[in-house]
């Protein structure tokens, strides 16, 4: 890295410690989810979040936006919603000429709040503007702000009436992130504040330049080799069609692909640069391995009957 890049480098460090700082002024715990949110963000990738309700991943969403300064709207997934009332759509004004009226879609954080209660069509339309980043309506393409970011939610306890997300669509997801129950402590602490008549207030800590310049520079850091081996032979050793490895084998149907490995190197980037590191090692692949794999493998029978979950076939994998 250049000298100057070595210097954004140090300020983004000095950055991220603000950025937990602010957001450690709403949300108690959960830092394991706040970092991997925020290397999400930061490679300029979708995250899945994963969830029993009550745990505040509506205000961890809207908070983290307000301390990178981003416009932030919730679409709250029913059964009756419509692409339309997620993209927007045309309207017939007074003059009797057709005008677009931008629907929530159009804002730098989306919270796709329980994304499989809406049926695929409309799960089908946010995810186009995920992966385009841009949404096309009478013909005519209108691109989203940027960054641009979608932040989806699932219930995992409560699945009837529900829409399952395909595998080829959850692979747009960067990360799938568990968002668990709080320490007793933790929630001690959460109660008192919820309790009470104190708030706090969130400053901004970075511009929208400046978090196109992170994303940037997470481009521009070097990966060495093996490091990258290493990643693409993690991805490989989920594919049971593709693999030496017994385990995969044994326990898995379906394996990840190329995008994983993709996924792999940029989040090991962006976790490394957080920790202080100027280039990834093979640890920092590791880190950020399950949020990354979880969502990408599938289970068969015999993982299901011998009572393993994805998670721990993962860390045996690596």
């Amino acid at each position: 890295m250049s000298s100057n890049s070595v210097e954004q480098a140090k300020h983004i460090q000095l950055k991220y410690q603000a950025l937990k700082g602010q957001i450690s002024k709403v949300i108690v715990g959960q830092d394991e989810v706040v970092d991997e949110l925020l290397v999400s963000l930061f490679s300029g990738g979708h995250s899945l979040l994963i969830g029993v309700p009550g745990l505040a991943k509506t205000l961890l969403v809207n908070t983290l936006a307000q301390a990178l300064g981003l416009s932030f709207n919730r679409i709250q997934f029913t059964p009756d919603l419509m692409p339309s009332d997620i993209t927007g759509s045309e309207i017939l004004d007074k003059n009797r000429d057709f005008t677009f009226v931008k629907g929530p879609v159009f804002s730098n954080v989306v919270l796709a709040d329980e994304i499989n209660r809406t049926p695929p069509k409309t799960q089908a339309a946010l995810l186009e503007a995920m992966q385009e980043k841009s949404v096309t309506v009478g013909g005519k393409r209108m691109a989203l702000p940027d960054p641009f970011f979608v932040l989806a939610t699932q219930n995992p306890i409560e699945q009837e009436g529900t829409y399952a997300l395909p595998e080829a669509q959850l692979d747009r997801f960067m990360f799938n992130i568990m968002v668990d129950y709080p320490t007793q402590q933790e929630e001690i602490d959460i109660v008192k504040r919820t309790t009470g008549s104190h708030t706090s207030a969130v400053k901004q800590v970075l511009t929208h330049q400046e978090i196109l310049d992170i994303r940037q520079l997470i481009r521009d850091i070097p990966v060495a080799d093996n490091v990258v081996a290493y990643a693409v032979d993690l991805a490989r050793k989920t594919r049971p069609s593709d693999s030496q490895n017994a385990l995969a084998s044994d326990y898995l149907s379906w394996g990840a692909g190329p995008r994983a490995g993709q996924h792999l190197v940029t989040g090991a980037k962006c976790y490394g640069l957080l920790q202080g590191k100027f280039s990834p090692d093979i640890e920092d692949v590791q880190a950020i391995a399950h949020p990354v794999l979880r969502h990408r493998i599938l289970r068969n029978y015999k993982a299901e009957a011998d009572g393993l979950a994805v998670d721990d076939i993962i860390k045996q994998l690596l």
